[in-house]
């Protein structure tokens, strides 16, 4: 079995590679530029090309069974996953995951969210056999706040505290591949998300504990999140972050507990917590500190 996995060279797109190697399952790598040779995953095979353009698409997916269809969070994403599951349709493949996001049509007004639940729509009337994956927010965003927790004393991110679900993106990939190399996924959909909801001050909490200094959460004001996201991206992806975490403070980011367990039975055992990837990175930055 040879899978394609789109979302190039990404964390989600690079740990499923890994996985599905692990599985002895062969992979080629959707990219827009080639990676470095010494950083590119054993034995995978890459092409370079753009999901923009549909002609360039059935050379990528010659000689492919299966899709893992990602696409990053662009202004392009809705038209970039329609042309990828159009030519997928005409390739005849045998299965498509698609990853998309939890409670996507709880959020119609956030772009990407919208454009994730567009998609979801298109593969159920396709007619490719299929597997919805929806997780929540990526824990390994956090990875990014070292100078923010450590220098600053800060959890920046506007996540709330009525709680909201996350994942870890080991997660994402194992269950991918499961699906993608098991029978009984078909046209199924699974909320990939930790048992363990989140807060902005429990987070806070936690990294003040395991760095053994003061974290203050900044609390929610999202007309200065957007401000301080319009210096670091582009006003249009600003926008789109400043709507999704006004909406999971608005409406709410946690999945059924009925969905934990079904993704517990997938998996084979419970979803990673944010308590394990942050004890992790806290204490590999405490070392590498001396």
């Amino acid at each position: 079995m040879k899978v394609l996995v789109t979302g190039g060279t990404g964390v989600v797109a690079w740990q499923l590679v890994a996985d599905l190697q692990r599985r002895s399952v062969q992979v080629r790598v959707v990219t827009r530029k080639a990676p470095e040779r010494s950083a590119q995953p054993s034995e995978a095979e890459f092409f370079v090309g753009n999901t923009l353009d549909p002609h360039s698409m059935p050379d990528a997916l010659k000689g492919i069974d299966k899709l893992f269809l990602l696409n990053a969070v662009t202004a392009e994403e809705l038209t970039q996953s329609l042309i990828v599951l159009g030519m997928a349709k005409r390739a005849g493949l045998q299965h498509i995951a698609y990853l998309s996001v939890l409670a996507a049509e709880r959020f119609p007004d956030v772009p990407d969210f919208a454009a994730k639940l567009a998609v979801e729509t298109a593969l159920r009337q396709s007619g490719i056999p299929f597997t919805i994956l929806r997780p929540g927010f990526y824990f390994q965003n956090d990875l990014g706040l070292k100078d923010a927790l450590v220098d600053g004393g800060l959890y920046p991110v506007p996540i709330g505290s009525r709680g909201i679900s996350g994942t870890d993106i080991r997660d994402i990939a194992a269950a991918a591949a499961i699906t993608l190399i098991s029978r009984g996924c078909e046209g199924q959909s699974y909320d990939v998300v930790s048992a363990q909801p989140i807060t902005g001050p429990e987070n806070a909490e936690l990294w003040s504990r395991l760095l053994n200094r003061e974290i203050r959460y900044v609390g929610h004001d999202f007309n200065r999140f957007e401000e301080q996201m319009r210096a670091h991206t582009d006003a249009w992806e600003a926008y789109d972050m400043r709507e999704m975490f006004e909406g999971f403070n608005e409406r709410g980011f946690v999945a059924p507990d009925d969905e934990i367990g079904r993704l517990t039975t997938l998996l084979k055992r419970p979803p990673r917590t944010y308590v394990e990837l942050a004890s992790e990175t806290a204490a590999q930055w405490l070392s590498a500190a001396g």
